[in-house]
C-alpha cells in the first residue's frame, strides 16, 4: 500500500539531504559580470543590483580585489567608452582594463570579455546601422565585432563573448582569433540569447538602449523570439559548427526550457546568464520583506544547474561564497 513507502524519510534531516542532493551549486561556476565605465570620477551605484556599480578603472581594480579574496575569481567585462559612433569603433578603452586587470592579478583572474557594439553606438543598437535606419548591416557589423574580439584577445582576456546575435560571427572571430597565433582564447557565444524585457538594469549600467529617432527601435530583428524555440535550436547549432567553445541561454529562469533542451541537444559546456532584471526582481522582493534574498537567489542558481548549466554569468557570484553557507 501506498501509505508503506515513505519518500519523506530522505528528506528529514540535513545530513541526510546533503548526502541525497543530486545538483550541486559552486561558487567556482559562477561568473561576476563587471561594469567598466570611461570619464565617470567615481564608481556609481547600479538600480535593482545591490552592490554592483558602474567602475572607474581605480574602483575595477579595488573591486575584483575583494572579490577575489570573497572567492569570485572569474569575471565577464562590459567595457562602456565614453566616445560614441556609428562605425570605426575605438577598443582600447576596454583594451585597457583588460590589460590593467592582466597586470594586477596575472592568472589568479580568469577574464571573459563581453564583444558588441551596443555600448559603444550612439543609438544603441548592436551593430552598424543602415543608411534609412531600418536595420543592422551584418557584414560590417560582424568585420568591426572580429577586430574588437582581437583587440581584447591580445590585451589579455582569457574568453571573448560575442552577445550581438550577427549571422557569421562566431566563425569570423575564431578565424582572426587563429590566425594571429590566438587560439587558446576561449569563445564564448550567447547563442540563444532572446528579444527580452528582463535587461533594463543592465542597459543603464551598460549605456545600451535603444535610443534616437531611427526606425529601428528595438533589437527584435537580430535577438530571438521568445516565441520560437527552434531559433535558439538553430543558432545555437550554427555557432557550435563555427568554433563555439561555450554557449549560452540568455535570459536565465524564464527560459530553463530553452536551457534543458539544448544542452541536451549540443554537448558542449552551457553558460546561462541570470540577467538584471531577473536578479533585480529577488533584490526588490527581499527589500520588500517578501522573499530571503540569498535563499532565493541560490535556488535560482540551483534552478540553472538542474537544467543543463555548467556554469551561471550571475551579479551575486560575489557573495556565493557567503550565501551557500547560509543556505545549504
Amino acid at each position: 500500500m501506498g501509505e508503506n513507502l515513505s519518500l519523506r524519510r530522505l528528506r528529514q534531516s540535513p545530513a541526510i539531504r546533503d548526502l541525497t542532493r543530486e545538483v550541486f551549486v559552486d561558487r567556482r561556476r559562477l561568473i561576476q559580470p563587471h561594469f567598466a565605465v570611461e570619464g565617470i570620477r567615481e564608481r556609481e551605484p547600479v538600480p535593482g543590483l545591490t552592490g554592483v556599480f558602474r567602475e572607474t578603472p581605480d574602483s575595477l581594480l579595488r573591486q575584483v580585489e575583494t572579490d577575489l579574496e570573497s572567492g569570485a575569481e572569474k569575471l565577464l567585462l562590459f567595457g562602456v567608452p565614453g566616445a560614441k559612433a556609428t562605425r570605426a569603433f575605438n577598443f582600447d578603452y576596454t583594451a585597457g582594463q583588460i590589460a590593467a586587470l592582466r597586470k594586477r592579478f596575472g592568472k589568479d583572474l580568469w577574464i571573459a570579455v563581453d564583444v558588441c557594439l551596443c555600448s559603444a553606438t550612439a543609438h544603441g543598437q548592436c551593430g552598424i546601422v543602415s543608411n534609412d535606419g531600418d536595420h543592422v548591416e551584418n557584414a560590417a557589423t560582424v568585420a568591426e565585432l572580429a577586430r574588437a574580439a582581437l583587440t581584447y584577445a591580445q590585451a589579455g582576456a582569457d574568453c571573448v563573448a560575442p552577445s550581438d546575435m550577427m549571422d557569421g560571427r562566431i566563425r569570423s572571430i575564431r578565424e582572426i582569433l587563429d590566425a594571429n597565433r590566438l587560439e587558446r582564447t576561449l569563445l564564448m557565444s550567447y547563442s540563444a540569447k532572446f528579444n527580452s524585457k528582463f535587461y533594463g538594469p543592465f542597459r543603464a549600467a551598460a549605456d545600451s538602449a535603444p535610443k534616437g529617432d531611427l526606425q529601428l527601435k528595438d533589437r527584435a530583428t537580430y535577438q530571438i523570439d521568445p516565441a520560437r524555440p527552434t531559433d535558439a535550436l538553430a543558432s545555437s547549432r550554427r555557432d557550435a559548427e563555427e568554433g563555439a567553445d561555450i554557449l549560452m541561454v540568455k535570459p536565465g529562469m524564464p527560459y530553463l526550457d530553452i536551457l534543458a533542451k539544448l544542452s541536451k541537444e549540443i554537448e558542449k559546456p552551457w553558460a546561462v546568464y541570470e540577467v538584471s532584471g531577473e536578479f533585480a526582481a529577488i533584490e526588490l522582493m527581499a527589500a520588500q520583506g517578501l522573499v530571503q534574498g540569498p535563499a532565493a537567489h541560490v535556488e535560482s542558481w540551483t534552478a540553472f544547474f538542474r537544467a543543463g548549466a555548467s556554469m551561471v554569468i550571475t551579479y551575486g557570484a560575489r557573495y556565493a561564497k557567503e550565501w551557500l553557507k547560509e543556505c545549504l
